[in-house]
Formats: C-alpha cells, structure tokens, sequence
C-alpha cells in the first residue's frame, strides 16, 4: 500500500511539473491574444471534464457506493444522499443490493453444441436460474478484490463448475421428474459458500425447462405413460382393498346389528309369550263362551235351512205342477194349430189343383221360372205325343209333329 501511494504522489509531481513548464513555455512564446484563447480553451476542457467526471455523485434507492482515495487507500460506502468525487484521486465502484438473476446462456439445446450432461453421457438442455444479492457488509472488500461484472465474471464461472458437476452426476430421469428438488438443493449447499466467500450472497437456485433429445423424450413418454398406468392400477388396487376392507367391516357391522336385533326380538318374544300366557288365563273363558255361542247360532242355522228347504222344494213342486198343465195346454194348442194348418194347405192345394187342370201351362212357367231368373219364357200348347210335358225346351221335338214349339233363349 504504501507503495502504492508513494507511486501515486510520484505520478501528480510530475503531471504537474509538466504541466507548469508547459504553461510557463506558452506564455513565453505567445502573446497576451493567445493567451486568452489558451485560457478559454482550459475552462472549456475543464468543463467538459466535469461533465465527463462529474464531481458530485447521487446514490440511487437501492444502490451503494464505494470511494477510494487513490492517495491514502481509506474507502468510504455511501448508501443515500450525495458524495463528492474529486477527479485523479477518488475511484468510484456503484453496486446494486437488489437480487439478481444469472442464467448460464450455454444451458439450453437451442444455445449451442455444449449442454449439460446426464450420467448416461446424453446432452441435455437445462433452464438454470441463479438469484443472488450482493453483501452490504463487504461492499468495500469487493470493491478492492473483485472484477466489475460480478454476474458474468464471477458469479456464472461457479455457477457453471459446480452445475455441470452435479448433473453429471444423476440419470436424464431423475433431472427431469425424479430428483429435481435433491439436485437444486446440492447446487445451492455447494454454491452457497464459495459466494460468500466473494461477499455474494445466494438467494435461491431454480430448475426450470429441461430439454430432451427427440428419441429420449418420445421414450420417456412411453415410459411416462406405462408408470402412470401403473400408479393407476396400484391405486386401483388400494381402493379395492380399502373397499374389501370396507365391506367387511360392514359386514361385521351387520352381523353384530343382527345379533343385537335377533336378541331384541328374542327378548321382545319371551316378553310376549309371558304376556301371552297371562292374557290365556282371561281370554280361554272367553273363549269357551264364545264356542257356546257359534254352536247355538249353528243350530238355529241349522234348523232355519231345514225351515228353508221344506219350502223350497214346496215350491218347487208347485212350480212343477203349474209347468206341466201350461205344457198340455201347450201341447193342445199345438195340435189345434196343425190341423188347422194341415186343413189351409189343403184346400190351398184344392185350389191350385182346380187351377191347373184349367191352365196346364202353369206347370211350364213354374219349371222354367225356377230354372233361372235370366230366363224368358214363352208359353205354348202341349205335345200330344204324351212326352215329359217340359221336354220342348231343350229343342228335340219330333219332326212332323203338329203344334206349337216352345221355343226359350237368354236374355
């Protein structure tokens, strides 16, 4: 250190030694005109120069600076408010005490030919996230000892060593469903302490996405699938168990209900048989009256049904004897009806006898009236030939013969 500030002192001597015999040589060789521009010139830079390296410096919420005086080497942190900054002897380091996150660029597939690898040698692409803060206590120390960039140059070096080792260490499986929690919990123990070291403090690690070549994760969906199945199918048989257990415990439920009823009822039946028994000494009197009784009512039925049927059959036989005076009379009425029938016949077929032996051609037009009711008849004397008096209709008339034909045709 003390060094350090001897060459500091050393290097300001001799800016200014230099800057005096420079001065001291342009007001030697120039005149008053030119002096003025020389002067207006220096203000100019020296304005510029404030702008560039302005000497009040304004801390944000949340930030924290850290001024070394390049002479002396005393640090002072300034966490609010205003500090001033003297250009060629204070060096100024503004840090944030606001988490950060570091993602490692080359964890992804897409990224580049360098994923992760698992324990099988496959490449894997792994979404890290790395939350950390810095420590206010040890801003100073940083200050002096570390890089600017503490997320790319100190941060994600760890980062990379210690998750590159880790993954190594466990198979594809476990990094994508199994061990995520057992593998972000290793990064942080081990990660955890080396930035402390640096003054980092680490908040938290996260997995996020993993990706999987195409034909490892098309078989890890099939494998997916089938332990699903299986964790279906054990659960399947957990509750089947569970309902076998159930119904057994219900089961034994019932048979003790049953038990319980069955005792009830058999207590309810011998309380019953005994009510039972004492009653029977009150109701077989009863009982015994009420038998009397039916036998008394039964022989007065008894002798009501004779009663009853002595006059039924009375009158049954009066009804009997009435029916068989109506059916002589009946039977007389009969006999009169016929003969008086038999006589109308027979003067009707008196009548009609007279009326054909007037008019034989009756008989023709009786015959051929109940031959059809098509056909149309023509009435002619009779043959003398003593032929079947009809025998003309179907026109085989003795040639020769005299008389009339009866002649017939459709109508």
């Amino acid at each position: 250190m003390n060094a350090f500030l001897a060459a500091q002192k050393e290097r300001l001597a001799r800016a200014a030694a230099s800057g005096a015999a420079g001065v001291a040589g342009a007001v030697a060789g120039l005149g008053r005109g030119r002096l003025q521009l020389i002067l207006l010139g220096a203000l100019a830079s020296a304005l510029w120069a404030l702008v560039r390296h302005p000497l009040l410096i304004t801390m944000a919420p949340g930030d924290v600076v850290v001024r070394t005086n390049a002479l002396t080497g005393n640090s002072s942190v300034f966490d609010q408010g205003s500090a001033i900054r003297l250009p060629l002897l204070h060096d100024v380091r503004r840090f944030s005490l606001r988490d950060q996150v570091m993602r490692p660029a080359e964890g992804r597939l897409a990224s580049g030919p360098s994923p992760y690898q698992s324990v099988e040698g496959l490449s894997i692409g792994i979404d890290v996230a790395v939350r950390f803060a810095v420590d206010p206590g040890q801003v100073t120390r940083i200050a002096r000892s570390l890089p600017a960039d503490l997320s790319t140059e100190v941060v994600a070096p760890e980062v990379k060593e210690i998750t590159y080792r880790t993954f190594a260490r466990y198979t594809v499986r476990e990094i994508f469903s199994t061990k995520r929690g057992e593998i972000q919990h290793s990064i942080e123990s081990e990660l955890r302490p080396r930035l402390a070291a640096d003054g980092i403090t680490l908040k938290a690690v996260q997995i996020g996405t993993v990706d999987l070549p195409a034909d490892y994760r098309h078989g890890m969906d099939q494998l997916l699938t089938q332990e699903l199945e299986a964790e279906k199918m054990r659960y399947t048989l957990e509750l089947k168990e569970k309902q076998v257990k159930q119904t057994e415990l219900e089961a034994q439920a019932d048979k003790v209900r049953r038990e319980t009823a069955a005792d009830a009822a058999a207590r309810e039946q011998i309380i019953a048989a005994k009510a039972q028994e004492e009653a029977m000494k009150h109701v077989l009197p009863f009982k015994q009256k009420q038998i009397e009784q039916r036998r008394l009512e039964a022989e007065a039925e008894k002798a009501a049904r004779i009663k009853q049927a002595e006059a039924s059959a009375q009158a049954r036989k009066i009804e009997a004897e009435g029916e068989a005076d109506s059916r002589v009379k009946l039977a007389d009425a009969e006999v009169y009806r016929l003969d008086k029938v038999g006589k109308a016949n027979a003067d009707q077929m008196a009548r009609e006898g007279e009326l054909l032996s007037r008019h034989p051609l009756l008989i023709q037009k009786t015959v051929a009236d109940k031959l059809s009711d098509k056909v149309r008849v023509i009435i002619a004397p009779v043959g003398t030939d003593g032929r079947f008096i009809a025998s003309g209709l179907i026109g085989d008339a003795p040639k020769g013969q005299g008389g009339d034909a009866v002649a017939t045709g459709a109508q």
